[in-house]
């Protein structure tokens, strides 16, 4: 690329944000914001950290459901693949490294292969559960990805082969980097939380293409209609099945930030209870919104941080958010996303009620912004004038 070409894209990035409150002023507000967490108190960094990592698991856990209509119990499952896969190498490979690149960048070296190896583990179970889940469909779905879930659970307590430490889990050992006699722990909170932040960010706008691309394209088609996709020639249970690998490979990246985050990799992560955890923050944000499971992951954080300042309130902490996620479910049908656009449009739009009825009536239709109009393209090519 030129420079007149980069020259170019800056100073049209530059219009968009003096423009108004455009998608590119609110990424550059969100990327200022992210540097300046990085200088906060050491507990918030930590909870903007594990708000991150609960952020991309739910992203790609609502790349199955929101855009594709299947719902799964079992996420979990990836999520701990992610996690044990790191913390294996790391126990079991980390002198290996030290031996062949030295005892100082080994830290570092072990980390990024234990990415990639917990990464490739996440794809390799994917595959046959992926291929055996996408027969099934509604709540046979859901069920038989909640077998496979605990059917990992119970597998991981077992400790097959002495690799999983069973119920009390592998730790994970980050170590230190000493590079030229300056010495940095991978493991420190805010060394940790740019590498959460580059990484997350790097995969959302990943996830944000693949929604935006041909190929998500034909997953909201799939939402919207399976039999009327398969009509089309689109080859339904493969392309779920495609998706289902795809959301497990995101999953993973989040379950192996959550080994180096947590410093242990333990069973709890494959149970069904934490593949809730990325249903109620999607459910809370917005399913059908890109930035649904980001916004609700932020809520279900906070807000239980919050509860836990409050010893009387802890005790019933999941009171509190059984009637959050009751008044979601009756007054904010898109989630905490839906419902700001439609405040916006209160707001803004004309005549106040008319907004307000328009924004109703466009989530109801095609309630994922940034793509409605690839929506109604792909209605138009299919004849749909209804």
């Amino acid at each position: 690329m030129s420079a007149t070409d980069t020259g170019g894209r800056v100073s049209q990035f530059g219009s968009a944000v003096a423009e108004g409150w455009t998608r590119e002023r609110f990424g550059l507000l969100g990327a200022v914001a992210l540097i300046l967490i990085a200088f906060g108190p050491p507990f918030q960094v930590y909870l903007f950290t594990d708000f991150l990592v609960v952020a991309l698991f739910a992203l790609g856990f609502n790349l199955l459901y929101g855009y594709t209509g299947l719902l799964s119990f079992g996420h979990g499952l990836f999520y701990a693949g992610g996690a044990y896969g790191i913390a294996i190498v790391l126990r079991d490979l980390g002198p290996v490294f030290a031996d062949v690149v030295g005892a100082g960048i080994s830290p570092l070296v072990t980390f990024v292969v234990g990415g990639v190896v917990g990464l490739a583990l996440v794809v390799v179970v994917a595959v046959p559960v992926g291929w055996l889940s996408v027969r099934l469909e509604e709540i046979y779905f859901a069920l038989i990805t909640l077998a496979f879930g605990m059917l990992g659970y119970s597998l991981i307590i077992q400790d097959p082969a002495g690799l999983t430490n069973g119920t009390d889990g592998v730790i994970v050992l980050l170590g230190t980097v000493d590079l030229g006699g300056v010495s940095i722990r991978v493991g420190g909170r805010r060394l940790y939380y740019v590498i959460s932040a580059i990484t997350v960010v790097a995969a959302t706008y990943g996830v944000w293409r693949i929604v935006n691309s041909p190929f998500g394209t034909v997953c909201k088609a799939i939402r919207e209609s399976p039999d009327r996709a398969g009509a089309l020639g689109i080859d339904v249970r493969h392309h779920r099945w495609m998706t289902f690998i795809v959301s497990a490979a995101i999953v993973g990246i989040a379950g192996v930030l959550r080994a180096g985050l947590a410093s242990v990799a333990s069973p709890g992560l494959t149970h069904w209870s934490t593949s809730a955890i990325a249903v109620i923050a999607t459910v809370i944000g917005g399913a059908t919104y890109f930035s649904g499971p980001i916004v609700g992951a932020f809520i279900f954080l906070y807000i239980r941080w919050g509860i836990s300042r409050f010893p009387a309130l802890e005790a019933y902490w999941e009171l509190f958010f059984g009637a959050l996620l009751i008044a979601v479910v009756l007054f904010f049908k898109q989630g905490a996303v839906g419902g700001l656009h439609l405040l916006r449009d209160r707001l803004v739009g004309d005549g106040g009620g008319g907004g307000a009825a328009e924004a109703g009536s466009r989530a109801t239709s095609a309630p994922d912004e940034a793509t409605e109009s690839s929506d109604d393209d792909a209605r138009t090519d299919r004849g749909d004038t209804s």
